[in-house]
């Protein structure tokens, strides 16, 4: 198995090699040609990216992220979140949450509901809203329509549904 694990990226570059190769492909000039657009489209998302940080420090140094999570800590436990993952739902969506997921591991403990809850969230959903900003500035959109609801939507599925996995698979704990 760690013969296959070692061999696969090499074994994925050549296999692409050959077939630009037979494709005829100059492989080099190509990839300098990617490499320049992803690094303009790099230094195009850039301020939305420290946008999104800021609001994110802004928010959690305030106490406004505390606050929320307070107060939609009972409708979210009627889904089966616990109360110690409801910073983390307000989170996820805007920066990704792996530090609010990592305190909470760290706080409650790998094998406590909450630090499972904790680490299916954070593989099973997306940070929807960076996500959103990213893409919208690098195309210039100002209206996402219903892009955002519809990403808040399927964010608010993937807790909930971590939440009872959790709790089907790891009963116990």
């Amino acid at each position: 198995m760690q013969i296959l694990q070692n061999a696969l990226i090499p074994a994925l570059l050549a296999g692409i090699s050959l077939y630009a190769l037979c494709k005829g492909v100059d492989v080099f000039p190509t990839f300098l040609r990617g490499a320049a657009v992803g690094l303009k489209t790099a230094v195009q998302i850039l301020p939305v990216m420290v946008g999104m940080l800021t609001v994110v420090f802004m928010l959690r140094a305030s106490g406004a992220v505390d606050i929320a999570a307070s107060v939609l800590a009972p409708a979210l436990r009627i889904l089966g979140i616990p109360k110690e993952c409801t910073a983390l739902t307000l989170l996820k969506p805007i920066s990704g949450g792996l530090a609010m997921g990592s305190e909470i591991i760290r706080r409650c403990g790998p094998d406590s509901y909450a630090g499972r809850v904790a680490a299916v969230m954070l593989g099973a959903s997306e940070t929807s809203l960076y996500t959103i900003s990213v893409y919208s500035g690098h195309l210039g959109l100002n209206r996402t329509r219903y892009a955002v609801f519809a990403a808040l939507c399927g964010d608010l599925a993937a807790f909930t549904a971590s939440a009872a996995l959790v709790r089907i698979y790891f009963p116990y704990s």
